[in-house]
């Protein structure tokens, strides 16, 4: 397509077998976060039309993907391209995610580094010698394995991280030799369409990228394909369980909910470790799987704690995400916000602590700090997706453990300590798919693997790790005389 979707309209179409095309189900509207009203409009598919990609995508595939060099130069000219189109992206991201300039341009940062590194693993995917002659009888037998692509890849994506969690999808399967059909949030879907036009401006080969919009039927009417291969989500729990039940002994990379926990142990430090708690509890609006929601803080410390982090957290600007100084934004709808809102009122009628907080407005919810929480509030047993932290205090590290682990979920925690033997013991018990130390749970790079244990899900994103995941290994022998 030779005209930018972005110039022509502010309605958004799929993308199916390297055109933009109409889709045959209803127009919806795509609210800007914060002014609650239309931004922009996308045209959803109807049952034919996702059988249509399938079809598009499985052909394309089976005729072949480009070579590992080829695929790695794409992913490398669309992190070019991505890096001059910055300031676009980050407008985008305010309107139909809510972010704010800094959430934004670190959301374009991170996936330009996603690109690229996935275009190293196109470039050194490979398998490894088997030492078949070390076996009886097997003398001048040689043997080795390759990773192959796996097909249709079907990535389904939130609205939370709508440039990067799409990246880390997209980048890593099309990386692998697979095609790929993308299904992103009905919140966020102008992000997605963006990012495949960077993509095919790059030179993504006709049907190894789609764009399905639509309702929860679109991944529905996908799952029923089997010529789709794999499924990548991302989202709760709940639906997660329902993906996985549909994908039979289709394999599948599930990122799902959480309640991140962080650990302020008594020799904490904590001019380093409070400003990290409020960034990594507030960023986004607190919409992060790893978002610190439960503090966990040592009883000899917890005065000055509170004391200081409700200081901190009074002074978060808030509201408008189109200004510049303002570093917490609207979260992702005003029903969420409404959630949120009876969630707080609940748990301070049941005797907590409101440190810090104010009126919603909107779909804004100021910053919240919580103490004296418990328990039977949904704030303290459920996931609250939104800019509320709470305080826990504990007595000893067995029992800051026992809390964490006693959550269904185990995505990720943080523990600031300077003691090894903790830190250590704080590594090996923690029920999760990643401990970070003297960082918290929202500390992410975007190399390293990343993904959960329990009702958080199972399988791992991170380029490397994630192209493992979307191929597979075949064994080649040769036998000599």
């Amino acid at each position: 397509m030779s005209e930018r979707i972005a110039k022509s309209c502010t309605t958004y179409r799929l993308l199916l077998d390297g055109q933009w095309a109409a889709g045959n189900g209803p127009t919806i509207a795509v609210l800007d976060k914060y002014r609650l009203a239309p931004g922009a409009h996308v045209t959803t598919a109807d049952k034919a039309q996702v059988e249509q990609t399938i079809a598009c995508a499985h052909a394309a595939f089976r005729g072949g993907a480009p070579g590992p060099y080829e695929r790695g130069a794409i992913l490398e000219r669309a992190a070019m391209l991505l890096e001059a189109q910055l300031e676009d992206f980050v407008r985008t991201m305010q309107m139909e995610a809510g972010f704010t300039a800094s959430d934004g341009t670190g959301e374009v940062r991170r996936c330009i580094q996603t690109l690229k590194l996935s275009a190293e693993e196109a470039r050194r995917l490979a398998g490894e010698v088997v030492p078949l002659a070390g076996a009886p009888q097997q003398s001048g037998r040689i043997g080795f394995t390759l990773r192959v692509p796996l097909g249709v890849i079907a990535a389904i994506t939130p609205f939370n991280a709508p440039l990067n969690t799409v990246a880390h999808k997209i980048a890593p399967a099309f990386a692998a030799g697979n095609a790929v059909v993308l299904k992103p949030s009905s919140y966020t879907p102008v992000t997605s369409c963006k990012l495949a036009e960077v993509l095919i401006e790059a030179g993504m080969p006709r049907g190894f990228l789609s764009v399905l919009h639509g309702s929860a039927q679109v991944a529905g009417w996908l799952l029923e394909d089997e010529r789709v291969r794999f499924f990548a989500f991302t989202g709760s729990t709940e639906v997660g369980r329902k993906i996985q039940q549909a994908a039979g002994l289709r394999r599948t990379q599930m990122e799902l909910g959480s309640i991140a926990c962080t650990i302020l142990c008594d020799d904490a430090r904590l001019d380093m470790a409070l400003p990290k708690v409020v960034n990594a509890g507030y960023r986004k609006a607190g919409q992060v799987c790893t978002s610190v929601q439960l503090l966990l803080v040592h009883r000899s410390i917890l005065e000055e704690v509170q004391t200081r982090l409700t200081a901190l957290v009074k002074a978060l600007p808030y509201g408008d995400p189109y200004d510049p100084n303002t570093v917490v934004g609207p979260v992702i709808s005003e029903k969420e916000a409404m959630r949120i809102e009876n969630w707080i009122e609940e748990a301070v009628a049941k005797g907590a602590r409101l440190l810090a907080g104010g009126a919603r407005k909107g779909a804004v919810v100021p910053p919240v700090l919580l103490a004296s929480i418990d328990d039977s509030m949904k704030v303290g047993c459920c996931e609250v997706f939104g800019p509320v932290v709470c305080i826990v205090p504990f007595d000893t590290l067995d029992q800051a453990i026992a809390r964490v682990n006693a959550t269904p979920f185990g995505l990720a925690s943080g523990i600031f300590t300077n003691r090894l033997d903790d830190a250590f013991s704080a590594a090996r018990r923690l029920e999760v798919g990643g401990v970070h130390i003297n960082e918290t749970s929202s500390s992410r790079v975007d190399l390293m693997p990343y993904g959960g244990s329990k009702d958080s899900g199972f399988g791992r994103e991170g380029p490397r790790y994630a192209v493992h995941e979307m191929s597979e290994e075949r064994i080649v022998t040769f036998t000599t005389n």
